[in-house]
């Protein structure tokens, strides 16, 4: 069962939070058993350094014991030279364990960071549409160096702390089994102080990085917007919006912080005051005889190391706690459900021909709201299929079921007779090349952009695919060619370039299928006549389908689909559907009126 599905069927009584927490801790934990070597040397450093620094408080009760009834300075000098050499020992395999840990949640952030990754590639494309891309990034960056810190310090701390809490008490019990009584009052306050601030620093810490990543997303949408938002003078407004958002994430941080705060204090004074008691009834004890000096100053050092870790583990609780919180982000991405696996007879294709028929298909993004309702159509090869229609017709859509980005709620989509459902989805997607409104340009050179997705292409393919573009002149100026760094989504190059350096992308494609929509969009009326003709030679024995608003640019297509309330409502030539005086008809002289 996915995780996810477990958070949505939470109950309000508690069991579930702790069904999260020992699922979070049970994934962290693979991914330490993951190095399982470096973890069990680790583990191995830990409890020999331990061992060896708590033999000190042992030896110092020998030493004071050595000199209760004069000094023997040789027992005094034996005691104390090995103290020395047990401590140092013990300083320099806590050196190296520091090492370890650090390889350890490196190794572990890498390979967690990886897999997120991984997994985002993976994902269906609507994961992409109910979630903000800043918000996703923030994931990947923040939650993980979270993650990171906690694993490189508190995990240490925790582990060093068991060790120095159990061999302590032991310690303590064979001194004195009596003042042992002293944390039987002291400690169950501590932990249920510890149990109760958890679980409230755990819940604050998780609104506090869900906000964080709120911020995040909205930051982002707002820089990448920055010149619709001055064109329209809304730099008031947004910013009006920012602080409101920045003042709920600083009052979650606020939150968080406190409450995480006030976990020490509060375990501190248990700790003191149980340090007070071990005084007060140790003295007691050695003025009656029941107890030597030597063993009370041995069993308030081990008190000390005793309640030091309680302590110790109180304050990084709220490190803990919010890489509980942040681990629980990351692996809701983990556990995200990805794109159906292809049915264990599905096919490659190869060679095919480009002919695309729809029978009855029905999809919507949203249950029992349907976008395409019972659309049947059948293209012949190498022909050019025309979609149109209102905003929200469908068209799009149509688009993305031929590519299988989503999957038919009903129907048949086949491909040369097969039911894309028995294609393999890479080979079904090598099948077709994109060119989108939305354009997508990465941080690289002009000639890394154009030749994306195509291998072994020389330069000489490049150019003369940016000269049927219409793009050759104008990257013969930039500073360095096709060689030239565009920055990421290519902000040094106007809109209409990008779509230019796409389409000439889509042009050293040797797929039988082309989907163009609204290729155009971005260029000039005189540059979308040179296209158009450019275009004609690409579409060439390619069974493409082009999405238009502009109805003059699809006036030669083979078969115009008119789309509307999601049904084709019409189809047919351009000649053949302004004769008809239909909807199409309607749009067209809408344009041309």
């Amino acid at each position: 069962m996915m995780y996810a599905g477990k958070v949505s069927r939470g109950r309000n009584d508690g069991s579930d939070k702790a069904k999260h927490k020992k699922y979070v801790l049970r994934r962290l934990w693979d991914y330490l058993y993951f190095y399982k070597t470096k973890l069990f040397v680790a583990i191995f450093l830990t409890i020999v350094a331990n061992v060896l620094s708590l033999i000190g408080p042992f030896l110092t009760g020998r030493t004071v014991d050595a000199m209760t009834d004069g000094v023997d300075f040789e027992k005094v000098f034996l005691f104390a030279g090995l103290m020395i050499i047990f401590y140092g020992v013990a300083a320099l395999l806590n050196y190296l364990l520091a090492i370890v840990m650090v390889k350890i949640s490196q190794s572990v952030v890498y390979k967690m960071r990886s897999d997120l990754f991984e997994k985002l590639n993976r994902v269906k494309i609507s994961y992409f549409d109910k979630n903000q891309i800043g918000d996703v990034i923030s994931k990947m960056s923040y939650d993980i160096d979270t993650i990171n810190t906690s694993l490189a310090t508190d995990v240490v701390n925790i582990l060093t702390s068991s060790i120095t809490v159990i061999l302590s008490f032991i310690m303590m019990l064979i001194m004195s089994p009596i003042l042992v009584l002293v944390f039987v009052i002291t400690l169950p306050i501590s932990i249920i102080i510890t149990r109760v601030l958890s679980k409230i620093v755990k819940k604050k810490f998780r609104i506090r990085n869900q906000a964080l990543g709120e911020l995040n997303g909205f930051a982002e949408e707002m820089i990448t917007g920055q010149r619709t938002i001055q064109s329209y003078v809304q730099e008031e407004n947004v910013l009006k919006r920012f602080e409101s958002i920045n003042q709920k994430t600083t009052d979650a941080a606020y939150q968080a912080g406190y409450y995480a705060s006030s976990v020490g204090p509060s375990i501190g004074f248990v700790s003191n005051l149980s340090v007070a008691l071990v005084g007060v009834f140790g003295g007691i004890l050695y003025f009656l005889g029941s107890l030597s000096l030597g063993n009370l100053t041995s069993f308030t050092l081990y008190s000390r190391r005793f309640s030091g870790p309680i302590n110790q583990m109180s304050n990084i609780i709220a490190d803990i706690q919010s890489a509980l919180a942040a681990a629980e982000r990351v692996f809701r991405v983990l556990d995200e459900e990805e794109e159906i696996v292809d049915d264990v007879d599905a096919v490659e294709v190869k060679d095919v021909k480009g002919i695309i028929e729809l029978r009855d298909v029905s999809f919507g993004y949203l249950e029992n709201e349907l976008v395409l309702k019972d659309v049947s159509l059948k293209t012949d090869q190498g022909k050019v299929i025309a979609i149109v229609g209102p905003t929200g017709a469908g068209k799009t859509t149509l688009v993305n079921l031929l590519m299988r980005f989503y999957e038919i709620e009903q129907g048949q989509i086949l491909l040369d007779g097969i039911d894309t459902k028995m294609i393999t989805r890479a080979s079904l997607r090598r099948t077709f090349s994109m060119v989108l409104q939305d354009t997508w340009i990465f941080h690289g050179t002009v000639f890394d952009n154009i030749a994306y997705g195509n291998d072994k292409i020389s330069r000489l393919e490049v150019e003369e695919a940016a000269k049927k573009a219409h793009i050759h002149a104008f990257i013969k100026h930039l500073p360095d060619g096709y060689d030239t760094i565009l920055t990421d989504e290519g902000l040094n190059i106007s809109k209409g370039q990008k779509q230019l350096l796409v389409i000439a992308r889509a042009m050293l494609s040797k797929t039988k299928m082309l989907i163009l929509d609204e290729a155009t969009s971005n260029v000039d009326t005189h540059t979308e006549v040179q296209i158009q003709k450019a275009m004609l030679a690409l579409m060439k024995n390619k069974t493409t389908f082009v999405i238009a608003h502009r109805l003059s640019t699809i006036k030669n297509a083979d078969l115009i689909l008119v789309v509307k309330d999601g049904n084709i409502v019409e189809q047919g030539t351009h000649q053949a559907l302004l004769d008809a005086k239909g909807f199409y008809n309607e749009l067209y002289q809408s344009q041309f009126a």
